[in-house]
């Protein structure tokens, strides 16, 4: 966990150093997985970069969100949240999305936020499942240069049920050896009651 948020981490610093070159709206800078009951929470930390900016409208989207606990999504005033089992999915951007597991989408209905890195919170929901993989982030905004629709892509973790470890039958050597060391057991028992 603490390798992805330094990679996430890094991968903002280096987006903020390169900004003239390189634009993307929101980015998800940290996730965390705790117990909440029987549940998981997994918080996402959305960050707005520089040259970015949020209007009403603007929306990001996480995929294949597996086993979400429904009505459990929260996030900060001004946006909203929605659950589907496709997309939302800005224009320019090909995510994998599958299309029999739920994806979550919040949507911002605030004022303008300005850019200049920005925090703009926590967003979370709760999962049957604590383990995770990999999935994808995609996210409109718009650009403070121009004004116009930006979209991006990145990825991000999500839940994904644990595997069941294979039930395998013993090998048949083990049989054998069972076989042989059973009545062995046995005769040496009977020995001690005999004598």
């Amino acid at each position: 966990m603490f390798r992805f948020r330094f990679l996430a981490l890094f991968a903002v610093a280096a987006f903020v150093a390169n900004a003239d070159t390189a634009r993307a709206g929101l980015l998800p800078v940290s996730v965390t997985i705790n117990p909440d009951g029987s549940n998981f929470r997994w918080t996402y930390a959305i960050v707005l970069p520089t040259d970015s900016q949020i209007q009403t409208g603007d929306y990001f989207t996480i995929y294949d969100f597996d086993g979400l606990v429904p009505g459990s999504n929260a996030q900060p005033d001004g946006w909203t949240s929605t659950v589907s089992k496709i997309g939302p999915t800005p224009d320019k951007v090909n995510p994998v999305d599958n299309p029999g597991i739920d994806n979550l989408t919040w949507m911002y209905e605030g004022p303008t936020i300005s850019s200049g890195q920005v925090g703009l919170g926590n967003f979370w929901a709760l999962s049957s499942f604590g383990t995770q993989t990999d999935s994808y982030f995609t996210a409109t905004t718009h650009r403070t240069s121009d004004g116009k629709l930006d979209s991006n892509i990145t990825e991000t973790v999500v839940p994904v049920p644990t595997a069941n470890p294979p039930t395998t039958a013993p090998e048949p050597a083990t049989l054998a050896l069972a076989a042989l060391g059973l009545p062995v057991i046995g005769f040496a028992r009977l020995r001690r009651k005999v004598a």
